[in-house]
């Protein structure tokens, strides 16, 4: 009876594919973001104001990590379809086209956040403290921009030609080394020197550099597909970088836009005031925790759609991306009702006000009850339709619902009605809706299929 209602579980092929790749993907972002929740609650240990200056500061950072996301996003497109076919000469290549994106936006980020910190959270908020704080954060670890950039280029091609505990154990790594120093240096524990928030910057400097020290040495020891000489990364023709731009440069714009919108987000959630954001960060922590499961499934969606249609089998491409929204969305119910538990008793955790405790429960209330929306819109956009090679259609919905309806949405609740914070991100969730209807019409319509190795 539950395998004909869950037919997926008797589909040996696609449970041992999920699994091995999903697997240690959820691990990895199982421990980043409980360690993660960590760090807010020992920054949420100096105050409200230390909380959300991170959290601010953070979205110049956010910013360009969704940026280096759709850059490698792309290269994981091609490749994933590219291992398909076995050709690991041309995933090389994007990765080389991959890696000079990557380090070139994320230097121009260094010079923003290194040059102009207070230019840059004026964006965000008017609190003077906040300002102050967020700045001194932010002009450190600017510093170590650069090193994500190569570390998420290695990483995406990894994950698509099947090295996932590569990236897995190297991001593992570098969280909890960043977990502990970060504990060390805030509190002054270890015979470390009591820094406050500018000790969380050391440490997420020193977790980068291990991170990115540990991939290369690794992949070039092992000799792993993306082991690439400089030769072999940048010896593409015109017709392929034209190539790999057409499929990539949608995917990177529509990261950077939706990055932008949830950014701009953050931005409104701080005009309303510091405890807003300072609560709006405490509960989308939680929230990403429960995220982790869906991360796996996304990108072990996302790399088994490709090499199959890479492979020529576009039938069971469409077969896993539909049993992988499936599992989205049930998956999303039984979260959210675990984040409907946490709410009632999260807030003792936190050193901060009656009135962003109410905020917090409130928010994450909101969140559990719509979980299941979000993640079966991360597998159907990412997952499925990008995988695909849909790329420009992807953009459009995600980008074009969150510009047309979720920022606009999100103003007139904050600064025209004057609403209190969980109210405006109800409001916002109605671009959620609008994206989950039509992104499953895409995949219905079978149109989102496109072989990129016969294009290159």
């Amino acid at each position: 009876m539950i395998q004909r209602l869950l037919p997926f579980l008797s589909d040996r092929d696609y449970m041992r594919g999920l699994s091995t790749i999903a697997v240690p993907i959820i691990i990895q972002q199982a421990i980043t973001s409980v360690l993660n929740a960590v760090d807010v609650l020992m920054l949420g240990q100096l105050g409200e104001i230390p909380v959300a200056a991170v959290a601010l500061a953070n979205q110049i950072g956010f910013l360009m990590f969704f940026v280096l996301f759709g850059v490698g996003s792309g290269a994981s497109v091609f490749s994933a379809q590219y291992w398909g076919k076995k050709d690991i000469t041309n995933i090389r290549k994007a990765l080389g086209i991959a890696l000079t994106m990557s380090i070139i936006s994320s230097a121009a980020f260094s010079i923003l956040a290194v040059g102009f910190p207070q230019a840059a959270l004026r964006i965000y908020t008017n609190d003077a403290a906040v300002i102050e704080e967020g700045s001194r954060y932010l002009r450190l670890v600017g510093l170590s921009y650069l090193l994500p950039a190569i570390t998420f280029s290695f990483s995406m091609v990894h994950r698509s030609t099947g090295q996932v505990r590569l990236p897995t154990t190297t991001g593992t790594l570098a969280i909890i080394i960043k977990s502990v120093l970060s504990y060390g240096l805030i509190f002054g524990h270890f015979g470390l020197p009591q820094l406050g928030i500018v000790g969380a910057g050391y440490a997420t400097i020193a977790a980068r550099l291990v991170e990115c020290a540990v991939m290369l040495i690794i992949t070039y020891t092992k000799h792993l597909p993306a082991a690439a000489s400089p030769k072999e990364m940048f010896s593409f023709d015109r017709r392929f970088l034209y190539a790999f731009l057409l499929v990539s440069m949608p995917v990177a714009v529509n990261e950077t836009l939706w990055a932008l919108g949830v950014s701009s987000y953050n931005a409104i959630y701080a005009r309303i005031g510091t405890e807003s954001v300072a609560a709006y960060n405490i509960a989308s922590t939680i929230e990403g925790i429960a995220f982790v499961v869906f991360i796996g499934l996304m990108d072990a969606c996302a790399i088994m759609v490709g090499n199959k249609i890479g492979a020529g089998d576009q039938e069971t491409a469409i077969r896993y991306g539909y049993r992988s929204i499936g599992i989205a969305v049930a998956g999303g119910v039984l979260a959210g009702l675990l984040i409907l538990i946490t709410s009632t008793f999260i807030t003792r955790f936190y050193n901060i006000s009656d009135a962003s405790a109410v905020f917090v429960r409130s928010l994450l209330i909101i969140m559990g009850c719509c979980l299941w929306i979000r993640a079966a819109n991360m597998i159907t956009i990412v997952g499925v339709l990008r995988a695909g090679g849909d790329t420009r259609f992807g953009l459009l919905l995600d980008a074009g619902s969150i510009w047309v309806i979720g920022v606009p949405t999100a103003l007139l609740g904050a600064f025209v009605f004057k609403l209190s914070i969980q109210w405006v991100y109800l409001m916002v969730i109605f671009e959620e809706l609008v994206k989950l209807s039509v992104g499953l019409w895409r995949v219905r319509s079978k149109r989102w299929i496109r072989d990129l190795t016969q294009t290159t």
